[in-house]
């Protein structure tokens, strides 16, 4: 199923996209797209039995803005240099253990929304990334397969970074990665029986229509279902986490000098396949 959010910011209401393209209200089944749904067997059940039968009603799409497909986030934990192309465009050692770093629950907004660039901000960044969303709550996971096993679905993310901030300002990464507006997410949440490999997704970004990352899911250095391992290790996730697991080649700052970096105007357009397309302009904070 692709489920997602749609209506104005902060009120958003469930929805699904049908294979024939028509957007459904949910909202007479379940009040909301997040962990609580997700953990639930039963409602989503409820949801793909309506779906079969017809039995859910016609949104109008036009004018119609899409929200992120996931209310309610616990957390957001991401890993960093997860591609080996993307580990040797900025010239990194491949990490031995997955880079975890957090982005904060409030950087999510919609995937067409206006992303803005921080006040001072001379390097922000653009990453095109796969976001794993847990639908059952894992801790101390013994393999990779039980992994997967815990992964509701997947989205698109946009793992917007300053690279100064990051990078340049001492301390840890998370700097250059809670600036607001910083995560773009979905359109869609695609279940995971709809996404049978996820190490066979590519990944694309475009800046005012120029190809900045063409990438494979198959460059990952760990494979999501051993991210969702690890990461259990250090902490519990729970139904309505969020990973985002890392970006191909491409980025701004892998470029020679002068280096691309965003500035207000700048349109991003990225995609993932079979999780749909997002598209921001970026503006001045």
């Amino acid at each position: 199923m692709k489920l997602l959010r749609v209506g104005t910011a902060g009120r958003e209401r469930p929805a699904l996209l049908d294979p024939d393209g028509t957007l459904r209200d949910l909202s007479g089944l379940v009040a909301d797209i997040d962990g609580t749904l997700l953990a639930d067997e039963d409602a989503l059940g409820r949801i793909r039995s309506a779906a079969e039968a017809g039995d859910l009603p016609a949104l109008d799409a036009a004018g119609l803005r899409t929200g992120p497909p996931l209310g309610r986030i616990g957390k957001i934990v991401c890993i960093g240099l997860n591609y080996h192309d993307h580990a040797r465009e900025t010239g990194a050692e491949p990490p031995a253990e997955p880079v975890v770093f957090f982005k904060a629950p409030d950087t999510v907004v919609g995937p067409d929304d206006t992303v803005l660039i921080p006040r001072g901000s001379v390097k922000t960044d653009w990453e095109v990334e796969l976001a794993v969303v847990i639908g059952r709550t894992a801790r101390y996971l013994k393999s990779a397969e039980e992994g997967l096993a815990h992964v509701a679905g997947y989205a698109v993310a946009h793992d917007v970074s300053e690279r100064e901030f990051q990078i340049e300002r001492g301390g840890t990464w998370d700097k250059g990665k809670n600036c607001e507006t910083f995560n773009p997410l979905g359109p869609w949440l695609v279940t995971a029986d709809e996404v049978p490999d996820p190490q066979d997704l590519s990944l694309r970004l475009w800046v005012n229509g120029e190809l900045k990352q063409d990438g494979t899911t198959a460059e990952q250095i760990f494979p999501v279902g051993e991210v969702v391992r690890y990461v259990s290790q250090f902490m519990t996730l729970y139904p309505g986490d969020v990973l985002n697991t890392g970006t191909p080649a491409g980025v701004a700052m892998g470029r020679p000098e002068p280096k691309p970096y965003l500035r207000a105007g700048d349109v991003v357009e990225l995609e993932v396949t079979g999780l749909g397309r997002q598209r921001q302009v970026f503006a001045q904070a």
